[in-house]
């Protein structure tokens, strides 16, 4: 199966502090793959780099076999959609032209945005009324559908979050978690999804990548690092986490 992400070797420091440690891997088409670790372990620096916010020191990254550099990120990111933590929508706008702004940019027929919307609208459980209010005027939890319809806005072969639940009150993650892994599931995409929460990364993907101070230490499905760790602090990282029990029941 050829990988839908590529990474061989490929490093990145920051003002002279390594980011990303030289890692290699493969990231496969079609599935849900969650990054995971603890805070500044490398995994949104990772996540830029497949998308091309930021290039290797070393290195290389590719996207569907095409090297991932400058001159090839724009027209890549058009194969892509990103979701940020707080969404990153603009204030000025509504929801619906957030929702509908590379669409619009692309020169894409008002009826052609319109159908778009609605169809996004009823996958994200959006009520409709919401599109023609502003963030300010709206809850977290439906700003960050209103994120993903405008990730979804160009029907992207690969979808990539960084935490994008993380900044919201446990019942409406709880409510958002259950409906994201319903659209991962039915569009069938590659996603790509950045979390410190290892039953978060359970419940969404098929595959974790365990990461700490920029190194991969573990690489498998939640049943592996929880069952079989490779490393002391596989163990220590998974015993952490609030609910070990629930992931637990999980995966025996």
């Amino acid at each position: 199966m050829t990988a839908m992400f590529a990474l061989k070797d490929a490093a990145k420091s920051f003002a002279g502090k390594t980011a990303l440690a030289p890692i290699t891997l493969a990231i496969a088409p079609g599935r849900t793959t969650a990054l995971i670790g603890p805070s500044g372990c490398g995994k949104s620096t990772l996540l830029r780099l497949l998308i091309g916010l930021v290039e290797p020191d070393e290195g290389e990254v590719r996207f569907d076999g095409t090297a991932v550099d400058r001159a090839s990120a724009p027209r890549l990111r058009r194969r892509m959609g990103y979701v940020i933590q707080d969404g990153g929508l603009f204030p000025h706008l509504t929801a619906r032209a957030n929702a509908a702004l590379m669409a619009r940019h692309l020169g894409w027929p008002r009826a052609a945005i319109e159908e778009r919307i609605a169809a996004l609208a009823a996958l994200t459980r959006l009520p409709r009324d919401i599109l023609d209010r502003y963030p300010a005027e709206i809850s977290g939890g439906q700003r960050q559908r209103v994120s993903l319809m405008r990730a979804l806005m160009l029907d992207p072969e690969v979808l990539l979050l960084d935490e994008p639940l993380g900044a919201l009150d446990p019942i409406v993650r709880y409510e958002l978690q259950t409906d994201l892994r319903d659209i991962f599931r039915s569009l069938e995409k590659t996603v790509v999804l950045v979390t410190h929460d290892i039953g978060e990364a359970g419940y969404f993907a098929d595959t974790l990548v365990l990461l700490r101070d920029g190194r991969i230490v573990q690489e498998g499905t939640l049943a592996d690092l929880v069952h079989r760790p490779v490393e002391p602090f596989v163990e220590r990282f998974v015993t952490a986490q609030r609910g070990l029990a629930d992931v637990i029941a999980q995966v025996s």
